[in-house]
């Protein structure tokens, strides 16, 4: 049988629902997730809710591609530059600089740090790739729960509070491994804070390669 792909229309779905401050249920690159508006205060705690996630713990922003990311981020130095492009799209979180005090409401209490994400989505979810605006984002499991593979490991009270589902089928299953860059303009330094799909050895080897 084949695994589910999102469509066209289910990016659109998508898109309506974050800009009408809902929250949603997706599939990623690594594992299922749950996500609204980046700028949405009102849709962040509602997500936060669904999730039993502490108000004060920031989540990712979550762009469907490189290029619109950059745009967005016109602050970051040449050297962060060739880092976003040596590992995104791919399996990690970035933490940058947030030098332009960008979306509060999945920074939360440490407004200088961005969590950032470009997930390498497959061909049958390249439909997202169209969405226009980024979403806050974190993985769709009740806090501290595993995280949920497929659609039916995603909590019951989640799919039940959501305003979307879109199912993606069977994922990696692994998160996102987390790399904190925000020294690594000063200095070169990262170091990983967890690790996930994406490993050290690998990440050291994308960042030499690419470094100015």
């Amino acid at each position: 049988m084949n695994a589910p792909s999102i469509s066209e229309l289910d990016a659109q779905r998508l898109e309506q629902c974050m800009a009408a401050g809902g929250v949603a249920v997706l599939p990623t690159d690594t594992v299922y997730g749950v996500c609204c508006d980046a700028e949405n205060e009102a849709a962040a705690l509602r997500l936060y809710a669904l999730k039993g996630r502490p108000a004060n713990r920031s989540a990712a922003v979550m762009f469907f591609a490189l290029a619109p990311a950059l745009r967005v981020l016109s602050e970051l130095e040449d050297v962060e530059r060739e880092a976003l492009h040596a590992l995104l799209p791919g399996p990690v979180t970035l933490l940058l600089p947030n030098r332009g005090a960008r979306y509060a409401p999945a920074c939360r209490v440490d407004p200088s740090t961005l969590g950032l994400r470009v997930p390498r989505l497959p061909e049958r979810l390249s439909a997202l790739g169209a969405l226009s605006r980024p979403v806050m984002q974190t993985s769709a499991n009740l806090s501290g729960e595993p995280d949920a593979r497929t659609l039916a490991e995603v909590p019951k009270s989640m799919l039940d509070g959501v305003e979307l589902v879109l199912d993606g089928g069977e994922l990696p299953g692994r998160p996102s491994t987390v790399l904190d860059l925000r020294q690594y303009a000063a200095d070169g330094s990262w170091h990983v804070l967890r690790e996930g799909e994406l490993s050290s050895n690998a990440i050291g080897d994308l960042l030499r390669e690419h470094r100015l």
